[in-house]
């Protein structure tokens, strides 16, 4: 009986240590979350080799001292299950950590929205090479109302699933982060085919240093653009606070949480220049992506179908089999972003609710609403399902006044989402200044150079959501600038009005804990 028992609690501790994340699982997370296959083509689409300065000046003031500072947050903070909620927490306050978490979380929902309704579009490209979406029909249904239904779907099956345990958000997220990095092999090993049988001449070519500055897309050639861009370049990297809330689940998280983070940033960095270069090789912009049918939202699957078409040319292949490897390209591009696009929602879908339920105090949400259920938030996270679908269905159904409005609050939400961005840095330099703080991994070891690295983020944060806020209405469109605005000043009027309610219900408790009687 002795030896079943300590068989028993032998077998239990292998079963936690096995629920955890390993520093590998972690990075295809972490480069699932933040690594967009589609802003390389994109990327290329609006400003041609261009973009390439971009992303890297992006990734210097930005994106590598953010992961430096989460990684940091991440490591001395491995025990705390609310990510940046208790991050902002210990080293601010309540009011502080909750007003930018849940703003942050908030815009996460509508985001959740937005890529529920359009992830039918590469599972068409998966099937048929193509967008056919447009043509989709249900029980009678418009196209649109279609995919609403489809969408409904697709996140009911995400929640259902998510529930079941983080074993299951791995595993999507995984096999998403996996996706992603075939398609890049797929976009460097094509390219380098292609530049090896058109014998080192590029598609794009590189005729001087503006190359690297001008772009090819007539309507990014002006400063306001490239500033545009730039925001873009900088939002591209988002993602990576949303990982937070994994520290708790990750294998020895003060060594590997670090480090992983770390190893994620530079994957992420250098690829994106790099998968920018790569679609220069096999892609002239003039010939493939200046025709008026060309546009961001397919952009991606033409510069795709266009890298299955040079192979086959290259290769002296006839006209239709260069056509049909085209479509094929197509096709794995579009499985291979609906996986990466699923593993980011079922990533998205957890860590951000588990992040505000886990840091916020007792009492400051709603008890159900909190409660953990074999370590996972099944009531919220249904909670959350319900109000995704419902504004599904009202896009989908309510005609061109609720797409109106769901492009409202798209407007609000854009800046909301990023705003939490400074909220983290802005706090980095008490995390540095509070020596009580136990720093297992420390990247920025000075802390001057912490301060000057914290400044640049916030700073370079701010002039983005800035620019992202009066870019339309320099373009004449107001109403976008007012709604950006509307957003976050809602989002933090309704955060402090609940810690307000919790306030004074801790001050009622606290009252009648002095004013009820003392028997001896």
């Amino acid at each position: 009986m002795r030896f079943w028992r300590t068989h028993r609690v032998q077998e239990e501790k292998e079963w936690q240590k096995n629920k955890k994340l390993t520093m590998g699982a972690l990075i295809l997370m972490i480069f699932t979350s933040v690594y967009g296959f589609n802003n390389m083509p994109r990327s290329f689409y609006l400003m041609g080799y261009g973009a390439i300065p971009f992303f890297l000046l992006s990734a210097v003031v930005f994106f590598v001292p953010f992961a430096f500072m989460v990684a940091e947050y991440g490591s001395a903070f491995k025990d705390e299950k609310g990510g940046i909620f208790s991050w902002m927490q210990i080293c601010v306050g309540k009011k502080y950590a909750f007003v930018a978490t849940f703003m942050w979380y908030t815009s996460y929902v509508i985001w959740l929205v937005n890529i529920a309704s359009g992830i039918m579009v590469p599972l068409s490209n998966a099937i048929f090479g193509k967008d056919t979406t447009a043509d989709w029909t249900l029980f009678g249904l418009k196209s649109t109302q279609t995919l609403g239904i489809l969408g409904v779907v697709f996140i009911i099956a995400v929640t259902f699933f998510g529930s079941k345990g983080l074993k299951n958000i791995q595993k999507v997220a995984s096999i998403g982060g996996i996706a992603c990095m075939f398609l890049n092999v797929m976009l460097i090993g094509g390219a380098l085919l292609v530049l090896i049988g058109n014998k080192g001449e590029l598609a794009q070519p590189i005729t001087s240093v503006a190359s690297f500055v001008d772009s090819p897309n007539p309507e990014y050639a002006g400063s306001i653009a490239m500033l545009a861009f730039l925001v873009y370049a900088l939002f591209a990297y988002g993602g990576t606070e949303a990982v937070g809330g994994l520290v708790d689940e990750t294998e020895n998280p003060e060594k590997n949480f670090g480090k992983g983070l770390t190893i994620a940033a530079i994957i992420v960095a250098v690829g994106y220049s790099i998968g920018i270069f790569c679609v220069g090789i096999f892609t002239n912009w003039s010939d493939t992506l200046s025709a008026a049918t060309v546009h961001k939202g397919n952009a991606s699957y033409v510069i795709m179908n266009n890298l299955g078409y040079q192979i086959g040319a290259v290769f002296g292949a006839s006209q239709g089999v260069c056509v049909q490897m085209g479509n094929w390209a197509a096709r794995i591009m579009g499985i291979s972003m609906l996986l990466s696009l699923s593993g980011a929602v079922f990533t998205l879908s957890y860590s951000p609710l588990k992040q505000l339920i886990e840091g916020s105090p007792k009492g400051l949400l709603p008890e159900r609403f909190c409660k953990m259920e074999d370590g996972m938030p099944k009531f919220a996270l249904k909670i959350q399902a319900v109000v995704v679908v419902v504004f599904i269905l009202l896009i989908a159904m309510g005609g061109d006044t609720m797409t109106q409005f769901f492009n409202i609050l798209v407007s609000m939400t854009n800046v909301a989402m990023t705003l939490p961005y400074m909220f983290i840095s802005a706090a980095f330099i008490r995390f540095k200044k509070n020596k009580n703080i136990h720093k297992p991994f420390v990247i920025f070891k000075n802390d001057t150079v912490a301060i000057v690295f914290t400044v640049l983020v916030t700073v370079t944060v701010g002039f983005a959501n800035f620019f992202t806020i009066i870019q339309p209405a320099m373009a004449g469109d107001v109403a976008t600038t007012v709604w950006s605005i509307v957003g976050p000043v809602l989002f933090t009027v309704v955060a402090l009005v609940l810690h307000s309610r919790y306030e004074e219900k801790i001050e009622i408790k606290e009252i009648s804990g002095l004013q009820s009687p003392t028997f001896r």
